[in-house]
């Protein structure tokens, strides 16, 4: 390890954490995982929180006023208090725990959507959105007869903030933008964002997976109407993710799903919906999940969520300079300083999946495909790309094992 990286995290301490990356596989290949954009390894912190939670606390929430029914709703909304001081929420009210960021953008499109989005009003979206961020909107405008605007990205990989400007106006109800393009790893000036929209009155929902992990975040000063993460995607679990709004909207929109804790009262002639954050909670919450997030949470808050995206982005510019070397490749998106930690990147004449494939025998995992973005491959020509992606526990080793690899992959290929 460099004397530079050092200075900002210690990622042989911090890989320590993490039993899963210290294996060896493929004729003891050690394992370099690249795939982080696509989901995060767990440290020890958040497997044995959950491991407790089953061992001693477990109970269904808010439903039993025995010990570990009491136990379990105070850590599931310790959880909930925590995640809402991480993004800098005014209220935990305002922390929905959802299924993931698919079920949180589907909850606002439904729920907020269909109130307020009809036929005639547009939809803003970015070409460089994820599927998640696509599909739902799509749907809603079939079933409301609103229209779908497409806003492009500069030929370096950049949003194109004068067509965005162009396309936000009186009928725009909803601009739903990603943070950080999951592809491109371009990162958008959500701020600025917010305030083109708020001109024209439209309301935003920002995809922030791939934001909150590896960068500070504060809702507050993003000032977005929604913004939504998931818990596997920063050393959490699958199946937890969370949906912020703000209060005044989330307390106007009625529930998107119906059933146990999101109601009030139930009659034979109808019934009344509960409060928030419970509104939007229905059923047996993933009890076990947000305990899981929440430790997930706690062991960020170790670090400076600003040095995290400093160690990345070191990360990244020197993987961009190595792979420079390499003729015939092309790394998609902007220059190393306007990106976070995502390398994606094509070479001519070569399978994105043959790639991968040989660099998974040589114990390097990265993603290779469309990587949920078929509108920004398509916008580039292309089928698919190469995707490694960063977080905390890689190092400049890996980088470095990565090219290698990579080099002799082209060759062989060729």
């Amino acid at each position: 390890m460099s004397q530079v990286e050092k200075e900002i995290l210690d990622v042989e301490a911090i890989r320590q954490d993490f039993p899963i990356l210290n294996q060896s596989i493929y004729k003891q290949k050690p394992l370099v995982y690249l795939d982080s954009g696509a989901s995060t390894q767990r440290p020890n912190q958040v497997i044995q929180a959950m491991v407790d939670c089953y061992e001693q606390t477990y109970a269904n929430v808010h439903r039993g006023i025995h010990f570990l029914s009491e136990e379990s709703s105070r850590d599931y909304e310790n959880a909930r208090h925590r995640v809402a001081k991480f993004i800098g929420a005014e209220h935990a009210n305002e922390v929905i725990f959802t299924g993931g960021t698919t079920l949180a953008i589907n909850l606002v499109a439904h729920s907020w959507g269909n109130e307020h989005v009809g036929a005639g009003d547009e939809i803003l979206l970015t070409i460089m959105e994820h599927h998640s961020n696509i599909v739902p909107w799509q749907q809603l405008a079939e079933r409301n007869g609103a229209k779908i605007q497409w806003v492009g990205i500069t030929e370096d990989g950049q949003l194109d903030l004068d067509d965005l400007r162009s396309k936000l106006s009186e009928r725009t109800k909803m601009l739903a933008v990603t943070a950080v393009s999951n592809v491109l790893g371009t990162i958008n000036p959500v701020s600025e964002i917010v305030g083109m929209a708020n001109e024209v009155g439209a309301r935003v929902l920002i995809d922030a997976a791939q934001h909150v992990p590896h960068d500070e975040t504060n809702v507050q000063d993003w000032g977005a109407d929604f913004v939504t993460f998931s818990g596997h995607k920063m050393l959490g679990p699958s199946g937890i993710g969370v949906l912020y709004g703000k209060l005044d909207l989330l307390e106007s929109m009625p529930p998107f799903l119906g059933g146990g804790s999101m109601i009030s009262t139930v009659e034979t002639s109808g019934y009344t919906q509960g409060e928030l954050p419970a509104r939007f909670e229905a059923g047996t919450p993933p009890i076990a999940q947000a305990i899981g997030l929440g430790a997930a949470v706690e062991y960020l808050e170790r670090f400076n969520m600003v040095d995290v995206f400093e160690h990345e982005r070191r990360l990244t510019i020197a993987t961009m300079e190595k792979l420079e070397a390499i003729g015939g490749l092309h790394v998609l998106g902007p220059s190393s300083e306007d990106r976070a930690g995502i390398v994606s990147f094509t070479v001519e004449g070569l399978s994105a999946q043959d790639i991968a494939i040989l660099l998974d025998q040589q114990g390097i995992a990265v993603r290779a495909g469309h990587h949920c973005a078929m509108p920004l491959h398509d916008d580039l020509a292309i089928k698919g790309s190469c995707r490694a992606s960063f977080y905390l526990y890689n190092s400049l080793a890996e980088v470095e094992r990565l090219v290698e690899a990579l080099t002799k992959v082209v060759s062989k290929l060729r």
